[in-house]
Formats: C-alpha cells, sequence, structure tokens
C-alpha cells in the first residue's frame, strides 16, 4: 500500500486579541530543546515557515489513516502546548481572519525571495496542507501528475478554510490559493508525458533565474525534490484534524487510480492550463457552498455532485485500502457540516467578532472525537464540533 505523509502549516496567534504573533522562533527554540533532551519530540518535526508567525509540522509517511489522524492529532498539541509557554495559541487557518503585519524570518533563503519577489512575499501569510504520497519512480509520478490535475480543484473546495483577508469577507472559500497563486511559478500544469520532459521543464525554470532551487517549483502537483513522493499542494491547512486526514486519504487514492491508468494505458484528461486554472479559481470561490466545475466536463455542477463524482473516480482504490466507507461517511459529513470555511463564517455571524472566530478556531484546531467506520472496525481520531 502506498505510504501518505502531510505536512501542516499552523498560525500563530496572540491567546487574548486572536492576531498573528511573530513567536516561531521561540517556539521551535522549545520545541528544539525537547527534541535534544529526548522529550518525544523527534529532531525534524517541527520546521521554520517564510513568516514568524507560522509553524510547520511534518509527519512520518504512513500506511493507515487512523496512525496518520493520530500523528496530527499529536502534533498539533504538542505544538500548541509550545506556543503556549512562548505566549502564543495555535491555529489551523490558512490565513488570518483578523489584519496581519507578516515577519518574514530571517534567513538567506527568505531575504533572496523578499528581493525577488518584494510585495508577493512580505503579503504571504498564508498556511497550508501538503500531502506526499509515495511512487514507485518518476516515471510513475509524472504520469500521477499529468492525471490528476483536473480532480485538484475539489480538494481546495473540501478544504476551504480562509474565508477572510486582513479583517475582511474575501467571498471566497480558499482565499489562501488566491495568494499562493501570485507567485509565478505556481498553480496547474500542462501535459508532460514523461519524466525526462518533467524535468527539463524544472531546470529550465531554475535556469531562468526567476525561481533560486528546485524547491520554489511550486506547482499544484509535483514531484518533490526531497522523496520519492507526489507533492500535492492544493489544500488549505484544514480546521479540523479529520478534514486533512480525508484529503490525505483521497489523495493517495487519486494517485493510486492515476498510476493504475497510467500502466494500462489510459490516456489523461486533457483539458489544457486555462481550464485547469478555472476549475482552480471555481474551486476556491465555492469550497463547498456553490457550483464547481466536473473534472469530467469542465460544465458547473454542484459541489455534492462533484464530490460524488470524485468518490466515484476513486472508488476501486479506496476499496483496496479499506478506506472506502469512511471516506464516503466522512465526505458526507463534511459536506452537511461544513468545511473551515463555512464554520468561519457562522462563527462570525453567531459572535460578531473575528477574535472569537480565532479563539473558537484555536478550540477546533484542537479538538478530538472518534468516527468509526461503518463496519465498526476501525476508527479515526476527528476532532469536536
Amino acid at each position: 500500500m502506498r505510504t501518505v505523509g502531510v505536512e501542516e502549516e499552523l498560525l500563530l496567534v496572540d491567546p487574548v486579541t486572536g492576531a498573528p504573533r511573530a513567536l516561531a522562533s521561540e517556539v521551535l527554540d522549545r520545541l528544539t530543546k525537547c527534541a535534544v533532551e529526548g522529550d518525544g519530540v523527534p529532531a525534524g518535526v517541527f520546521a521554520r515557515e517564510l513568516q514568524g508567525q507560522q509553524l510547520e509540522f511534518g509527519t512520518r509517511p504512513q500506511s493507515g489513516m487512523e496512525e496518520l489522524g493520530a500523528e496530527i492529532v499529536r502534533w498539533r498539541r504538542v505544538a500548541a502546548r509550545h506556543a503556549r509557554e512562548a505566549g502564543a495559541a495555535l491555529a489551523a487557518l490558512a490565513t488570518s481572519p483578523l489584519p496581519a503585519r507578516p515577519a518574514v524570518n530571517v534567513s538567506h533563503r527568505y531575504q533572496w525571495m523578499e528581493e525577488q519577489f518584494g510585495l508577493t512575499t512580505q503579503e504571504q501569510l498564508t498556511c497550508g496542507c501538503h500531502v506526499h504520497v509515495s511512487v514507485a519512480s518518476d516515471d510513475e509520478g509524472v504520469a500521477v501528475v499529468d492525471r490528476i490535475q483536473p480532480w485538484l480543484p475539489v480538494l481546495t473546495a473540501l478544504s476551504a478554510n480562509s474565508p477572510y483577508w486582513q479583517g475582511t469577507d474575501t467571498l471566497y472559500g480558499s482565499y489562501r490559493s488566491r495568494v499562493w497563486g501570485r507567485w509565478p511559478m505556481s498553480g496547474p500544469t500542462a501535459f508532460f508525458g514523461s519524466a525526462e520532459r518533467y524535468h527539463a521543464q524544472v531546470d529550465a525554470m531554475v535556469t531562468s533565474g526567476v525561481v533560486r532551487d528546485r524547491g520554489m517549483i511550486y506547482f499544484d502537483a509535483r514531484l518533490s525534490h526531497r522523496y520519492p513522493t507526489v507533492e500535492i499542494r492544493v489544500a488549505d491547512v484544514c480546521l479540523e484534524a479529520t478534514t486533512t486526514v480525508l484529503v490525505a486519504c483521497l489523495a493517495r487514492a487519486l494517485v493510486e487510480t492515476a498510476a493504475r491508468d497510467w500502466r494500462s494505458g489510459h490516456e489523461p484528461l486533457r483539458h489544457g492550463v486555462g481550464l485547469l486554472r478555472l476549475a482552480a479559481w471555481r474551486g476556491a470561490r465555492s469550497g463547498l457552498d456553490g457550483d464547481l466545475l466536473h473534472p469530467l466536463t469542465m460544465r458547473p455542477a454542484p459541489a455534492q455532485a462533484v464530490t460524488a463524482a470524485l468518490l466515484d473516480h476513486l472508488r476501486e482504490a479506496l476499496d483496496d485500502s479499506g478506506d472506502l466507507a469512511w471516506a464516503r461517511k466522512t465526505t458526507a459529513e463534511l459536506l452537511a457540516r461544513g468545511n473551515g470555511a463555512r464554520i468561519q463564517r457562522a462563527l462570525y455571524a453567531h459572535t460578531g467578532s473575528l477574535g472569537d472566530v480565532v479563539a473558537a478556531c484555536v478550540r477546533h484546531t484542537l479538538g478530538e472525537r472518534q468516527l468509526r467506520y461503518p463496519a465498526g472496525e476501525r476508527t479515526h481520531p476527528t476532532p469536536s464540533t
């Protein structure tokens, strides 16, 4: 079974006002001390991100969704504990609902980015969720990248958790993805056809001087430059850990389905980058509260119908991994309950305070309940609502 790992970027906020606080260095110092002293935090789990108001962690490669969920919950709680000791709270928010003044972390890489991209770098206080799925080779990985592109906006819609930007309702479910799209090396990609063509494109982008290295190739789906994985980068960090696990589960099934289609000689859908960009925009704009573009036809269809089409597309892979019943049940619950964007807007409608929205999201970030598979044989840790 393919392994899957998750990287989550989290927001550090003031525990009283909810405004972002640039305390990542202090929190990481505490986490590093724990790793050195053998306090159950392995070195390398937590990392610095672009802005001082962000903290990132990465899970180990996992084969089971239950184990992946448990690790996500664990590292969220560990990070929150050390954030509290440094004077901050931790929120799984893809953008700050309250006005923020991002503080770019000091490093040669980040300083280069600030000089190269200016305001794009300075304003890029966004938190995403990246899913790594193992592949057997670069050839398989590129075949996967070519075949999953039309389905990726559905993952954006499911994960959408960034309706507010600088204190304003953007009318988007995932405004993070629109801010992220300012990078010139981001977004959907045209058909590659082979690993050779993929690497030639990446090499040409690096040689252009616009990007510093292969780590700055921000395609929606790419070959990881560090691991033997396809890295899917379209999701917001999810308010609830259950949604993160669902996104990872569906991402793995997308990779497996695409790899099987490649081995069987099935050609990918070739909608063209223009249509793929429109589908990505639609997924970010609507989230789960409007039409999406159907991946097969690129025509508008209700979010419920498009997510049903995704599950049908992935049915065989999900069934083989033992995740089909859970994925169907959890997707149905997400559609009924709403993603992070819908929850944030409901909180604001109830309280009238973006500060209160952040405070409630801090609690959502750390919540946990147990949802059983319909067969009652396995459980997945999921946050309470």
